[in-house]
Order: structure tokens, then C-alpha cells, then sequence
């Protein structure tokens, strides 16, 4: 077992843990070919590639000097902190990665918190020092402060600290005279990542993430913490609730590269990969057929934001995707929860619509695009937070959230901030930039991303991360402006959206098929307003100069998926298929629309 180290690498998202995995396979010969070296291999799903993040742990495994290094690549992003409890449970130590620029940012304090609560040493790698105005000594000085804020050990915050640009592909001792290579940085692995310890007594592995392949269903993967496991072998599945489940070991996998390979037999220490146990579940332990015994299950963060989720009942429902029923829906759903921990989904009274529960708008986002891409028609209305009662008081999650911006820009976004009920605790320089931190309810993250950079000029750089339940902090103002709903069912025509202009603004080009309640743009008023696209010009025999100039509109504003979730009112919903994305009034028609607003004001 000495031979063997299993490193999780950490950091806040966007501060390279990718680019660095991948420049260790490199390094270790995984791949030679330069073809290869422009595209990111572990992010390998279309949408971590589109979006730059990590959504999914992954683990790869390389051979240096004759030594096994098992890497645990972890999402950055808080709505993923899900992934990144868990498989922390699998390492003996962690390479922490900061920004030369940046510093510790609040997914930085998050995971690291994780890990030092685990016991285990951090590598300190402080990337990208090719950035102008970056500050690696300052950087390194700020990670210790933190780590001495959280507690760590005195054998932890004796940390080694590695410089280097991942991107470019080097890591050395000093980031003023760049190595080629990153070898140093795998020699500090090797010297103080220990090596796992081997503890006596009978089989036990716990399953700390599942895997999923078309041809042999669901594969359990864990870390043994004491025995070996064969192939063929008999084992006892101990359940979180404390029932055990008697079954077998139908395949074994070690990781080797980026792969998995079979294997014999597996022994303490190493990562491993099991399949044909069935009903198996996150934080089971695997262990002895004859004197089971389970380890204390993972405990995972409750989920903070819920959406309800439905089937696509719009007049231009089933032509464009492929998935549309409501088995269809509740089928796919049920399957993300196998491997999604971080998702719960309650059913409603309706057949057609389920509650889906989730870590934050990023989170819920993921699946419903991951779902479109699949060929899924579906509709889902705005987010909402969870409400506690805690002690008969409402209770509401509160948000650190951390906003560096230009300094000419930050009294622009502690006005908005505060209006949304957030409370400045920290404001201090950092660079050229102002670096602001709030505690503020989940409730008014919902649409602040869009404002802020819209404020700012887009150079807001804003990240959050749920901290604790608070008593509910009052009402929030929801978005000021009303929509422009579509009149009748047709096509865009620029003659009538040109009238239109001077109304608001809109979020479809002319030529486009739109229906009746469908929303079409954004009114300069605060009040909801049905307008007529679909309108022609009346011809008439009479010919005047310059009457049929060209029509010139204004570029119609394109939301994205969690732009549109964050947009839309508790009275609409955002229709989502493989072709397009449409916001809508959940009551098409407008007397319905009346009649219901009467309704609730009597």
C-alpha cells in the first residue's frame, strides 16, 4: 500500500482544477498525441465544456515513479457541494488550488473547511501566477490565515506550497523562475500525501458515488478502508437505516488512466469499482457476509431551492421533442435521484407535475438542460426556497454571497444588495477591484446575478454558498417591470413588432411562430400588456415615396435557461424543448387570466 495515494483536488470554480488534472495525465504519458491536448479531457459532457465548470466528480488514476496517484477531479461550483462531501471521504489528502489573483474565495473556505474537518493535509498550488496583477505570496498568506480561521492542525497548516500556470503546464518551488514541466508538483504529492493506512480486520468499503453504464446498470464506487474484496465474493450490504442486504460481487474494477480496469482483487487503500448489487445507495457500506458491520453514513447537505416541474401542455406541445407524456417526466426524473444526491422530488396531487428539490438554480438548471438535450418537453415555474419552522418561527436559508467589482461600480451593488434584504459583513480593496461580502436570504439571489452584471458591465465577479437557516427577513420587491403577451397565435411579422417598439423591449426575432399568452418581451410599465406581432400591413392601391423603407428593430434580447428561471413571475412558466425556450402566462387566455386575478382579490 505504499505504493498508492489518493488526492482530491479542491478549489473554488474557475481556478483551474481541470486544466491541472489534465496536465498530469500528459505528464504521465496517458497522452501523447497534440491533437488531444487542445480539448479538456475530463470534462468531457457537452454541457461542463459550454459552461467551464465541473458538474460531476470524476477519478482518474496515473503511475509516476512507480507510485499509484488516484486524482478525485470535485465541482467547484456550490450547487454541487454535494459531490464534493462525498468523495472527500475517498482521499488521504487534498491539493488545494487558488487563483494568484483571486485568493480564497467562499467555495475556497467551503470545501477546505470539508477537508480540514476530515483530517486531511492540503497541498497549497497557487495557480495561474502568469495573470497580470496577481499576488502569490499575498495569496499564500491569505490561505494560511484561513486555514488558522478554520481550525486546522498544526501538522496541517504546515502545508507545502507548490507556484505554477496549469494552463501553461509547469508547477515548481518559486513562480519567478518557471520549471517546464510539472513534476515537482507530483514529487510534493508523493513525499507528503500519506499513504493509505491499513487497518486489520474483515471487509469494509463504503460507496461514496455511483457510476452508470448502459450495459451493466448501476456500478458502486468507494474507497476500502479495512480487508480486501475479490471477484465472485460474497458480501453483506449494510443499509443507512441498518438493514442488510446478503448478495455478490458480479465485476471488480480498479481505476487505470481514465479508465476502469478489471481486477482480481482489490486491497485496502485503492479506489474500486463494483458491480451487480442492487438497490444500493449512497453511504451503504459494503462488508463481511458473515459478521457485517457498517460505517457511520455520509451526511449530506438538506437541498434549499424547489421548482415545479410539468409536462408541456402549450399549443405547440410534442413538435419539436420526443419525450412528452408524464411517464416520460416522472420516469426520468426518478432515474437523476440514483445518482443525483443533492435532488429529492415529491409527487403532487396533479399526475402531470412533480416538486423537484435542489441545491440552488445552478443545480436544478443542469438537470432540466441535461433533459432537453435529451429530447424532453417539459415546463417549469419559478424557483422557491424552503421554509422551515423552527421553534413554531418561520425560518428561510440564508447565503454568504461575495461580490468583487470595479470600485466606481460598488455603491450601485450595495444598494441593490441591501434592498433585497442582504447585510454587508465584509468591504475591503482587493487589487483594482472592491471585494464585498453579504448575508442574504437565498430569496434574493433569485434574478441578482443578471442585475448585477447588467449594473456593472458585466464585471462583477459574484459566487455564493448557502451557510445557515435565519428567521424569514421579510418581503423581497420582485421584478418592476411587466411582459408583453402575446394577442393571437401566428408568425412575428416586423411591421407590427416596429409599432411596437416604443412598448418594451423583446425576446423573439420576427418570423418566429409565437401563440396566444405567450410572452414576447418586457413592458416599459409596470403592468402586463397584450400586444398584437402578428399583425400585416393593410395594402392599399396608393403608392407615397419612402412608405416602404425597411423595417429596423432592435435586437431581441436572448435569455439563457436560468436567465429565463430567473426571470419569470409566480403567474408563468418556462417552456422547455430541444429547439427552444419560451416563457409563458400559465393561464393562457386573458379573461382566464381576469377572472382568476378577480378571484384572489375577493
Amino acid at each position: 500500500m505504499k505504493n498508492i495515494r489518493n488526492i482530491a483536488i479542491i478549489a473554488h470554480v474557475d481556478h483551474g482544477k481541470t486544466t491541472l488534472v489534465d496536465k498530469i495525465l500528459y505528464q504521465c504519458q496517458l497522452f501523447r498525441d497534440n491533437e488531444e491536448k487542445s480539448e479538456l479531457i475530463l470534462d468531457n459532457n457537452d454541457l461542463e465544456r459550454e459552461r467551464g465548470i465541473t458538474i460531476l466528480s470524476k477519478n482518474v488514476s496515473v503511475n509516476y515513479k512507480g507510485v499509484k496517484i488516484n486524482i478525485i477531479d470535485t465541482p467547484g461550483h456550490a450547487d454541487f457541494g454535494g459531490e464534493v462531501e462525498r468523495v472527500l471521504n475517498m482521499a488521504d489528502g487534498v491539493l488545494l488550488l487558488v487563483d494568484a489573483f483571486e485568493g480564497p474565495m467562499p467555495q475556497t473556505r467551503y470545501v477546505l473547511s470539508k477537508a480540514i474537518a476530515l483530517g486531511l493535509k492540503p497541498i497549497v498550488v497557487v495557480n495561474k501566477v502568469d495573470k497580470e496583477n496577481c499576488r502569490p505570496e499575498e495569496v499564500q498568506e491569505l490561505v494560511f490565515d484561513l486555514m488558522f480561521n478554520l481550525e486546522a492542525s498544526e501538522e496541517q497548516l504546515d502545508f507545502p506550497t507548490v507556484y505554477g500556470s496549469a494552463k501553461n503546464g509547469w508547477m515548481g518551488e518559486d513562480w519567478k523562475t518557471p520549471p517546464d514541466d510539472i513534476t515537482y508538483l507530483l514529487d510534493q504529492v508523493i513525499e507528503h500525501v500519506p499513504a493509505p493506512k491499513i487497518q486489520e480486520g474483515t471487509l469494509q468499503l463504503q460507496i461514496t458515488s455511483i457510476d452508470y453504464s448502459k450495459y451493466i446498470g448501476r456500478i458502486a464506487v468507494g474507497r476500502i478502508t479495512r480487508g480486501s474484496i475479490k471477484l465472485n465474493q460474497p458480501i453483506s450490504l449494510v443499509k443507512r437505516d441498518g438493514s442488510i442486504v446478503k448478495t455478490r460481487v458480479k465485476e471488480l474494477f480498479t481505476f487505470s488512466g481514465l479508465g476502469k480496469a478489471k481486477a482480481e482483487e482489490v486491497l485496502c487503500g485503492d479506489l474500486c469499482a463494483i458491480s451487480g448489487i442492487d438497490n444500493f445507495d449512497i453511504g451503504d457500506t459494503i462488508s463481511d457476509f458473515e459478521n457485517p458491520e457498517g460505517l457511520p453514513p455520509i451526511s449530506i447537505d438538506e437541498p434549499t431551492m424547489s421548482m415545479l416541474f410539468t409536462v408541456n401542455n402549450s399549443p405547440f406541445f410534442g413538435k419539436e421533442g420526443d419525450f412528452v407524456t408524464s411517464r416520460h417526466l416522472r420516469d426520468r426524473l426518478f432515474k437523476e435521484t440514483e445518482k443525483n444526491l443533492a435532488l429529492k422530488i415529491e409527487e403532487t396531487e396533479s399526475p402531470d407535475s412533480y416538486i423537484v428539490f435542489g441545491r440552488g438554480v445552478m443545480h436544478l438548471s443542469v438537470l432540466i438542460e441535461t433533459m432537453r438535450r435529451e429530447g424532453y418537453e417539459l415546463q417549469v415555474g419559478k424557483p422557491k426556497v424552503i421554509i422551515k419552522e423552527i421553534d413554531g418561527q418561520k425560518n428561510e436559508p440564508i447565503e454568504l454571497l461575495s461580490i468583487d467589482v470595479p470600485d466606481s461600480h460598488s455603491g450601485k451593488v450595495i444598494e441593490v444588495v441591501t434592498q433585497r434584504k442582504g447585510e454587508m459583513t465584509i468591504m475591503e480593496p482587493k487589487g483594482d477591484l472592491m471585494h464585498l461580502e453579504f448575508e442574504m436570504p437565498s430569496r434574493g439571489i433569485i434574478g441578482l446575478r443578471n442585475m448585477i452584471l447588467n449594473l456593472t458591465a458585466g464585471e462583477a465577479i459574484m459566487s455564493h454558498r448557502f451557510i445557515k437557516f435565519e428567521p424569514w427577513r421579510g418581503e423581497i420587491p420582485s421584478r418592476n417591470k411587466g411582459v408583453l403577451i402575446v394577442h393571437e397565435t401566428g408568425t412575428t411579422i416586423p411591421f407590427a413588432m416596429n409599432k411596437l417598439q416604443d412598448r418594451g423591449r423583446f425576446f423573439v426575432p420576427p418570423g418566429v411562430d409565437v401563440y396566444e399568452g405567450q410572452i414576447v418581451g418586457e413592458n416599459t410599465r409596470d403592468n402586463d400588456l397584450m400586444v398584437n406581432v402578428i399583425r400585416t400591413k393593410k395594402l392599399t392601391n396608393m403608392r407615397s415615396s419612402g412608405a416602404d423603407d425597411k423595417v429596423k428593430l432592435a435586437p431581441p434580447i436572448v435569455m439563457s435557461l436560468e436567465q429565463a428561471m430567473e426571470y419569470i413571475d409566480e403567474d408563468e412558466y418556462v417552456e422547455v424543448t430541444p429547439v427552444n425556450i419560451r416563457l409563458r402566462k400559465i393561464l393562457l387566455k386573458e379573461h382566464e387570466r381576469k377572472r382568476y386575478a378577480n378571484a384572489k382579490l375577493s
